[in-house]
């Protein structure tokens, strides 16, 4: 029978279901006519479809109805009749079809699942239901399983699964402790929608013995607990960093189907370290505005009230610093059957047509079927006035049996929607439900309502009079609105009276008269008025009014929109408020309020008070506006007006501003039309033919312009002919074969008469003798068709009114329109003046050829191909534009020794012609561009290795290299310059004979025929021993500290040293002496001269110490000046450079094979000559220094 069938139940109640009628036939919310009336049953109230039940309380199953008369009720269950009167657990409520079932008195709720449908039936038709679904919820308990504790590796990914039991409604997942605390959550740890416990990582402080998912079931309130879970993180050192990997979905694409209106959620969670951040895009669009949110930390894309419009695919993008993963989710939105028109109750009367509509959408396009008091309309009695035109059911001259219920069924495969409506055929009498006599009263000047509501069947005509025998009311003055009322929009005086309302239809006619009374408006003739008093002083404001004298006035007054204080200060009169006594506190706003039965009035003013007598004080303001305009001496073109100066409020007035208004073409709008000096009080005003003027005037003084003064009264100049004529007249082709004129109206003013026109005049210029005229109206463009391609015309528009015509107009010279040219610029010629750089020629064409205005010449030019490489390549076109009727152009920015293709095409405005044939050319020789990249390797004692790349940009045949090198001492010294030509067939070179540790500066280029390239410059060292080639691996300053070890460890140099220090103990002994008398020593002469607080080198000569500075003696050894007791040495940035040793000064080799290197950071002086020792003399640096 049905497919899921429901009924879309109505929640109104019975007056609800008459006033959404589809007919003519309105049917007034009259609670005793309602109580007389005839109708079907309509379904008010009922379960919902899918119907869930605690399977521990009673069942109760509502189905409520309305109808007249009342209806009787009845059930089905699983679509067979439900007997109830059998089933003792059953009851139905009195005048209801609400059913209940007694569980709580041993009924069991898992016996009474099933499909439930209501019926509610009456003489006039029968309603049904939805099918409503009655299933018991199930709360079940988690299965018993062995878990096994989780030991992960700090940095892997981890899920923890829950799998909660499989519950009715499904469970809320959460995830707690042993206390019942919450677990934290983070972008690091999250709950999938699946309720699993997703960790992107494992930390540390991820292990506990206690991780319990619970499952609460709402419906019985009862929460259900898994078995903890325990996870141990075992920690590897370093931790592994590893990029993004999806652990759900899982793959790289995954579907996703939801259904229209419902909420869309999308989830990605993903593994990685560090913690990856997801991100959610749309294929092809974006995601929609105001109904899109990220949740759990953006994991979990969600978008409310889907439609069919966000099908499509969601990428989510999971990403941290080594990476990314990606998944697609292909969305499809589907649509169970919504209404696009739900049928809605029919009230008709016998013999009148009318139509069910039942039109519902869904994704797939729902099935529409209809019943006839639940019964389906293919096996339902017939009915002569009923057809089915497949969502409609067409009703002809519907008679009372015709009464039914309908009901329409749209279904798909996700879901179904299912509505009664009625249709009652009534046949009534006119009735008039507005009591008889009834009182309407209004002030004048305002709108009257004067009811007549009514009901019969058929829909009766109402027409309204004015006294008892008075003629039938029509006109523009009063307003009939469909529900009866007749509307007076401005009511007057004479407006008071009697009215008369008939309704008739053909079963009868009936009368009621109703009264309007208008009154005069109440008004405030003496306001309140702005007070300033002195403390302690009295004040009064009064409020004197005007009323009708059948209303009775009550005034009311408030003091900063409140109620006055409840103090005796305060005294209200009839018409007057008097404050006695007055203090700081009374300061404020005091309102008058005037209030009758049928109207309301107010006024303000402001109390101001002082401490003392205000000192009258002069006040400066803006000017009263001027007042009693006046016109004389109209003439056509002329008239004088005259004016009376408001006060000047203590500032001059300086001059008088006069404005215009042109009530026939700009009513409202006011113009500038001039001024006068401040001393005029008249002025001969110019004007203009059919203008109905006004006008007003400003004053104005130093403070600012007054308030304009009341309008003048109106003068209407006399019609004439246009004074001028439009403007901006051209005449511009939008086609080749036609000529668009156009112009600047004449605004409204300007017209000086009534029927405004233009005459459009043309001509082909040197061709027509005679003008070709047309007279046109309200548009400000003319399109001349059918004209030979870009020729000149002679251009006219003259302006006319039904007077006459303005003054002949100048003429303009236009164009129609253009075409493209027609021939390419010949005889092109190309001259190369460098290798980046050539002109080219060409001749003009032909004027006649361009057909258009001549905008210039445009080349088109593009490499073919680069003659050294002998390959092609992506021809770029680029494009240079000459303006005007020039021939020739230049071509910057060529590449050398490349051949080029050109052409010339000439330009207009409606586009390009053809090209010229393209012109073949080719660039010279360049110098090339340095070499791609230059690279030494393989350092030995003498020798080092070259290598290079030849040129990006050769820029012609090269010829050959050229390298020059030049050493470089530890004073940045450059020493003499080597210069090496190598053929261009190479790429490495060994450079030999070099001196060992010696840095060396190599400048490279290549050369064409042309000359040399830009040149790439490099810096290298030679190696110090063999030791460097045996043992690549250790650096220069290890290889310096292991020679050192050896050689401190010999016997000789033992002794050496211990000469040295005694030798040192004996000057020191000798400089102290010496201080001591006061005399110099030659270590202080040095001092005096050099002011240098760096020691002295020892000399090479003899052998003997340099002289010292004992300001020296306490300096803390820097890094890398002493040897470690251990006999190693630290391995520094460089492995095989000296250059950064000492703390960034450059070391060198001695000829000898020993280290000579700074230690000291500073810098300020350079020596002349030798190699600086740093530091005081330690023996230990001594030894490292002098080996």
């Amino acid at each position: 029978m049905m497919k899921e069938m429901s009924v879309s139940a109505s929640k109104a109640s019975l007056v609800l279901f008459l006033c959404q009628m589809i007919s003519a036939l309105d049917v007034p919310l009259d609670s005793k006519l309602l109580e007389e009336l005839s109708q079907p049953p309509t379904i008010t109230q009922q379960s919902p479809k899918d119907y869930i039940v605690d399977p521990r309380e009673n069942i109760v199953i509502q189905c409520e109805a309305k109808g007249k008369p009342p209806p009787s009720f009845s059930w089905t269950r699983n679509g067979t009749h439900f007997d109830i009167d059998k089933d003792a657990q059953v009851t139905m409520k009195p005048n209801s079809g609400t059913l209940v079932i007694n569980i709580m008195n041993g009924g069991k709720a898992e016996a009474y699942e099933g499909v439930y449908q209501c019926t509610a039936r009456n003489e006039r038709g029968a309603a049904i239901s939805n099918n409503i679904v009655i299933r018991p919820s199930r709360s079940p308990l988690w299965t018993k399983e062995k878990l096994e504790p989780n030991h992960v590796r700090e940095g892997d990914s981890l899920v923890l699964h829950c799998r909660p039991p499989v519950g009715l409604p499904p469970p809320i997942i959460f995830w707690m402790d042993n206390a019942f605390q919450r677990l934290p959550q983070s972008e690091r740890v999250s709950q999938g929608l699946n309720g699993d416990l997703y960790f992107s990582n494992v930390q540390p402080e991820d292990t506990r013995e206690d991780y319990i998912c619970y499952a609460r079931f709402n419906h019985t309130q009862t929460i259900q607990q898994k078995q903890p879970i325990s996870v141990k993180v075992f920690s590897t050192k370093p931790v592994t960093e590893r990029q993004p990997v999806l652990l759900t979905p899982t793959g790289s694409t995954s579907t996703k189907v939801e259904l229209r209106g419902n909420v869309l959620l999308l989830e990605c969670i993903a593994a990685g370290l560090p913690t990856p951040v997801i991100r959610w895009i749309k294929e092809g669009g974006e995601l929609p505005a105001n109904r899109t949110f990220f949740e759990n930390f953006k994991k979990t894309l969600k978008i409310i009230d889907v439609s069919e419009a966000d099908s499509g695919n969601y990428k989510c993008i999971a990403r941290n610093i080594l990476g990314s993963a990606h998944h697609v989710i292909s969305v499809t939105v589907k649509a169970a059957p919504y209404w696009i028109t739900a049928p809605r109750n029919l009230v008709l009367s016998p013999g009148e047509d009318g139509t069910l509509i039942c039109r519902a959408n869904g994704n797939p396009k729902p099935n529409i079927s209809w019943l006839a008091n639940g019964v389906p309309i293919a096996i339902a009695p017939e009915d002569p006035s009923r057809k089915v035109d497949g969502d409609t059911i067409i009703f002809s001259h519907v008679q009372e049996r015709s009464s039914a219920v309908y009901q329409c069924n749209a279904s798909n495969e996700y879901g179904y929607l299912l509505a009664n409506a009625f249709v009652n055929v009534l046949a009534e009498p006119p009735r008039i439900l507005t009591p008889a006599n009834k009182l309407y009263q209004v002030i004048a000047d305002s709108p009257a309502l004067l009811d007549c509501a009514y009901f019969g069947s058929p829909k009766p005509e109402i027409e309204w009079f004015k006294g008892v025998k008075g003629s039938i009311l029509r006109g523009n003055e009063y307003v009939f609105h469909d529900n009866g009322t007749l509307e007076i929009p401005v009511a007057q005086k004479d407006s008071t009276g009697t009215y008369t309302c008939v309704a008739r239809n053909a079963l009868g006619k009936i009368q009621n008269e109703v009264q309007l009374e208008v009154k005069d408006p109440t008004m405030i003739i003496k306001q309140p008025e702005y007070k300033v008093i002195q403390r302690y002083g009295q004040v009064s404001f009064e409020c004197i009014i005007k009323h009708d004298s059948t209303l009775s006035p009550t005034i009311i007054w408030l003091k900063d929109n409140d109620e006055l204080p409840d103090d005796e200060r305060f005294l209200v009169g009839k018409d007057n408020l008097t404050i006695m006594n007055v203090t700081d506190k009374d300061d404020g706003t005091y309102t008058c309020i005037v209030n009758t039965t049928l109207d309301s009035v107010s006024a303000s003013a402001v109390l101001t008070v002082v401490a003392a007598p205000p000192t009258p004080a002069i006040i400066y303001a803006r000017p009263n506006p001027p007042f009693d305009l006046e016109l004389t001496g109209q003439l056509e073109r002329s008239v004088e007006l005259s004016w009376i100066p408001g006060d000047e409020n203590n500032s001059p007035i300086t001059n008088f501003v006069i404005e215009y208004e042109d009530g026939l073409h700009e009513p409202g709008v006011w113009h500038y039309q001039t001024e006068v000096p401040g001393t005029q009080t008249t002025v001969q005003l110019k004007l203009s033919p059919y203008v109905n003027y006004s006008f007003r005037v400003i004053a104005v003084n130093e403070i600012g312009r007054s308030q304009p003064s009341e309008p003048s009264e109106q003068y209407l100049t006399k019609s004439a002919n246009p004074d001028e004529n439009p403007s901006n007249v051209q005449g511009i082709g939008s086609e080749p074969d036609n000529l668009v004129i156009t112009w600047e109206s004449l605004k409204g003013f300007q017209s000086n008469g009534p029927g405004l026109q233009y005459k459009v005049s043309w001509r082909q210029k040197d061709v027509d003798d005679e003008w070709t005229s047309v007279i046109v109206a309200n548009v400000s463009k003319y399109i001349v068709s059918g004209t030979p391609t870009f020729v000149p015309y002679e251009i006219k528009v003259q302006a006319l009114n039904d007077l006459g015509y303005a003054p002949e107009p100048s003429e303009v010279i236009g164009h129609s329109g253009e075409d493209l040219p027609m021939v390419a610029p010949g005889n092109v010629q190309v001259h190369v003046i460098n290798s980046t750089l050539a002109k080219v020629h060409w001749d003009t064409v032909p004027l006649k050829t361009v057909r258009g205005h001549l905008q210039g010449y445009k080349v088109y030019y593009w490499k073919v191909q680069n003659l050294s490489r002998r390959s092609r390549r992506h021809v770029e076109k680029k494009i240079l534009t000459f303006r005007g009727n020039k021939t020739f152009g230049m071509l910057p920015g060529l590449e050398p020794y490349s051949s080029y293709k050109l052409n010339v095409r000439v330009v207009n405005g409606k586009g390009e012609g053809p090209a010229s044939p393209d012109k073949v050319f080719k660039t010279p020789e360049g110098v090339p561009s340095s070499p791609s990249f230059l690279r030494i390797t393989n350092p030995t004692l003498d020798s080092l290795t070259l290598e290079w790349g030849s040129p990006t940009h050769p820029n012609g045949v090269l010829t050959s290299y050229i390298l020059k090198f030049q050493p470089i001492n530890n004073t940045h010294e450059l020493g003499p310059l080597v210069e090496i030509r190598i053929p261009a067939n190479e790429s490495s070179l060994i450079l030999k004979n070099l001196n060992y540790s010696t840095r060396y500066k190599f400048y490279f280029n290549a050369q064409t025929s042309v000359g040399s390239g830009s040149q790439i410059t490099e810096e290298a060292i030679t190696i110090m021993d063999e030791a460097d080639i045996l043992h690549p691996a250790i650096g220069a300053g290890k290889a310096m500290a292991s020679r050192q070890v050896d050689i401190a460890t010999q016997g000789w140099f033992i002794g050496l040293m211990c000469a040295v220090a005694l030798l040192i103990l004996i000057l020191l002994i000798v400089c102290f002496i010496r201080r001591n008398k006061g005399g110099k020593y030659p270590v202080k002469e040095k001092e005096d001269a050099h002011a240098d607080p760096e020691i002295q080198p020892m000399k090479e000569d003899d052998g003997t110490f340099g002289e010292y500075s004992d300001a020296e003696d306490h300096k803390p050894l820097k890094k890398g000046s002493r040897t470690p007791s251990d006999r190693t040495v630290k391995k520094e940035d460089s492995d095989d450079s000296l250059v950064d040793y000492g703390e960034g000064v450059n070391g060198q080799f001695n000829e000898d094979g020993s280290f000579i290197g700074q230690y000291s950071g500073k810098k300020e002086k350079e020596p002349a000559e030798g190699n600086e020792s740093s530091e005081a003399p330690s023996p230990v640096n001594a030894m490292n220094s002098f080996v």
